[in-house]
């Protein structure tokens, strides 16, 4: 497929979430769905991150810590001190990128089974943190966190109040859309450049990679680092869409569906987190009508499909793609 193609496709795509899916719940009164499909946009975000650590054959359990991280750090700065929200976004992802590179620089110089050790403990680390720390309130949480204001530039509003939205569900859909479609075109661009194909060169042999020049411990620091904002940047709108951030608003049970996002749309490829994402969340909630049986139904369902599509439901439609 021409790349030209591939933009049309993709444009076309995002046209349809932003003005075909809008239209289609005002029609039939679901108002509610979008924030359904706004927690799916938002929990894809997440998944890439855990994605890019996948990318350099790392596995990460641990990306609900700094979901967590980043939701604590958007509400704290702006309840406490006030600063806008759409400031504490990057804000929130780059604090959560520190504490990663903090964590990274003596682990990921060592091998695997270490970093998947010490990711398995991070998202409990960050909820008894939370519980613990004057600033957080601890079990009591933040809440009553002020909806999004607005961002004007030269006088002009760029960005209207949310609290004075009649539907504000709709403008949070909208700006996660937004954050999705920025992502993935990131991931995709990083994926093609340099540095994704060094690595990808540690996925298929380290000791190769370093015995012709290649950092490896550089390149895993950088990529856990991009994993750790993404987590930081979507904790950071959950907090802002449910108003409020508790020690248990991501759990060590959040950490492995991040994981198992991935593994279901497919390690191979870029997309696969969102097409994973989607499918974990509404299959979780169609089996919920088979009552006590629906986590052992899912729970097999998952087997089959990771043993009998192990490149994940993305090799269905583009076998042999690894960057779609």
């Amino acid at each position: 497929m021409s790349p030209i193609i591939r933009i049309v496709l993709a444009a076309l795509f995002l046209l349809a979430l932003l003005v075909g899916v809008p239209l289609l719940i005002n029609a039939t009164g679901r108002t509610d769905l979008y924030y359904t499909l706004t927690s799916v946009a938002l929990l894809s975000i997440i998944s890439a991150g855990v994605w890019i650590t996948f990318y350099i054959g790392r596995i990460n359990i641990g990306q609900g810590a700094y979901a967590l991280i980043g939701g604590y750090v958007s509400a704290i700065l702006v309840t406490t001190y006030g600063v806008s929200f759409w400031l504490t976004l990057p804000l929130a992802g780059l604090f959560c990128a520190s504490v990663s590179v903090l964590i990274g620089l003596p682990i990921l110089r060592l091998r695997g089974v270490y970093f998947a050790m010490v990711s398995l403990t991070l998202t409990e680390v960050a909820r008894l943190l939370a519980l613990a720390l004057p600033i957080t309130n601890g079990a009591r949480g933040i809440v009553s966190i002020p909806l999004p204001g607005s961002i004007s530039l030269f006088g002009i509003a760029l960005v209207p109040d949310f609290a004075t939205l009649a539907n504000p569900r709709l403008a949070f859909y909208i700006v996660a859309i937004l954050l999705m479609a920025l992502c993935f075109v990131g991931l995709r661009r990083l994926a093609h450049s340099r540095i994704g194909q060094l690595c990808q060169s540690l996925q298929q042999n380290e000791e190769l990679a370093s015995s012709i020049g290649v950092n490896i411990t550089y390149l895993r620091v950088v990529a856990y680092a991009i994993s750790s904002f993404l987590g930081g940047v979507g904790g950071a709108m959950f907090a802002s869409i449910s108003q409020s951030i508790y020690p248990s608003s991501f759990t060590v049970a959040d950490s492995v569906n991040f994981m198992l996002n991935c593994f279901l749309g497919g390690l191979a490829y870029v997309l696969g987190p969102m097409l994973g994402t989607f499918v974990l969340y509404f299959g979780w909630d169609v089996l919920f009508q088979t009552g006590e049986f629906q986590l052992l139904i899912f729970s097999t369902v998952l087997i089959v499909l990771i043993l009998v599509l192990p490149n994940g439901l993305m090799s269905l439609t583009l076998p042999g793609k690894r960057s779609a």
